[in-house]
């Protein structure tokens, strides 16, 4: 079977793969929808970062793909329910990068709060500026989190290690850590807070969620940061709050559009502005985030391929079967429909299989179910199931000592 790794995916991805007899191609950049198409011939496992968009166009041209993996937390670069209708199963990495993109945002707090991005660009051009004028400390100032998810809640906690009050918001109904407080509204929450950072996910509702109006309300002299996802923010109604004074700095890390490859240029209404840090989308880009996240996703992966397993799948039912025996085994997505169950059994039983395991989960409109059995399964009763049950995937494995 083939793997397909785009944007420098860390190495300890493709070194996991080539361990379970993959066959691996890597490339360092992200592909367009025509390239992507012509790339994925007798692929079965496609490996994305944040910039690679996986169409319903490029699925249905992708008969060989069984699974994509977005070495990442978001997965709003893949069409889920395309995806889901193909039976092809997502995974991502939603926890590895959280302490990287924390610590990244408390950084930019005290820098923003000391103006050290205009401090140091002046001493780079030769002029000292020894100046308390428009520098505070961070202790007693209040940080309002907006998306209250797990980065949200790791911030949250770290931040008040440091003396910041917090205060958040959230759709979903959270409990607060520590001492943080939930406010009952967005605007409410941007009325009260001295830095607002944005947390949430990609989903279609949250485009455009902050925009010329949120900042009018935000408090004179407070900062803002995206570290979440580019499309929440107009950047352009941003960049006129911070030039009329009302906004004293901002943090982004994450854009609209953001260049496909390394050394492409870029380009932001953001650019040239004082006290305005800008990140190449580095939130997650560390050492340990990246190998954490190139070690669990390729796990998550191979343990779908080689065993079936959906834990953590962001499509399909979940399902963790147990370590193979000596057993051979058959995993079977359909539709949610009654009595798949027992036909599955009864199909079995027919031909003289006998059951010795088996797990079932659904979720929504899909159904999932592996089976594990004494004998292996003939090609006619695995098509019989695959005919007989609405099957949108089925695969089987022989024994482990076969």
């Amino acid at each position: 079977m083939k793997v397909l790794l785009l944007e420098n995916v860390h190495p300890v991805a493709p070194e996991a793969f080539r361990r379970n007899g993959f066959e691996v191609e890597t490339r360092s950049g992200s592909l367009s929808e025509h390239e992507l198409i012509e790339a994925l011939e007798g692929v079965t496992v496609l490996g994305i970062r944040s910039n690679t968009k996986v169409t319903a166009a490029v699925l249905d041209a992708a008969p060989d793909l069984r699974a994509i993996g977005c070495f990442c937390i978001g997965t709003n670069q893949v069409d889920l329910g395309r995806a889901t209708e193909l039976g092809v199963g997502v995974f991502n990495a939603p926890f590895s990068n959280t302490r990287s993109v924390v610590e990244l945002v408390l950084g930019e707090v005290i820098a923003l709060a000391r103006r050290l991005p205009e401090k140091t660009q002046k001493m780079h051009d030769g002029i000292w500026d020894k100046s308390a004028k428009g520098a505070y400390e961070t202790r007693g100032r209040t940080l309002g989190i907006v998306g209250y998810g797990n980065i949200g809640t790791q911030l949250s906690n770290v931040a008040e290690a440091i003396g910041l009050r917090v205060v958040f918001f959230d759709t979903a109904d959270r409990p607060a850590h520590g001492n943080a407080r939930r406010m009952g509204s967005l605007d409410e929450l941007l009325e009260a807070s001295d830095v607002v950072s944005l947390h949430v996910d990609g989903r279609p509702g949250n485009a455009g969620l902050f925009g010329a109006e949120q900042f009018a309300m935000m408090k004179p002299g407070s900062v803002f940061i995206n570290a979440s996802r580019g499309m929440v923010v107009d950047d352009q109604a941003l960049r006129d709050h911070i030039l009329s004074g009302h906004l004293s700095g901002a943090a982004i890390d994450v854009f609209p559009t953001e260049p496909k490859a390394q050394g492409d240029p870029f380009e932001s209404p953001l650019r040239g502005l004082e006290n305005v840090i800008l990140t190449p989308h580095v939130g997650g880009s560390t050492a340990e985030a990246q190998e954490e996240i190139g070690s669990f996703v390729a796990g998550k992966l191979s343990g779908y391929i080689a065993e079936g397993a959906t834990s953590l799948s962001v499509n399909l039912p979940e399902v963790l079967p147990t370590p193979r025996d000596g057993s051979f085994r058959m995993a079977l997505l359909h539709h949610n429909i009654p009595g798949v169950l027992a036909s599955i059994n009864n199909t079995l039983a027919a031909t003289g299989v006998n059951v010795v395991g088996q797990s079932l989960a659904t979720r929504g409109q899909l159904g999932y179910v592996v089976t594990d059995t004494d004998v292996p399964l003939t090609d006619e009763t695995l098509t019989a199931l695959r005919d007989g049950h609405e099957a949108l995937h089925l695969e089987s494995w022989p024994s482990e000592s076969a």
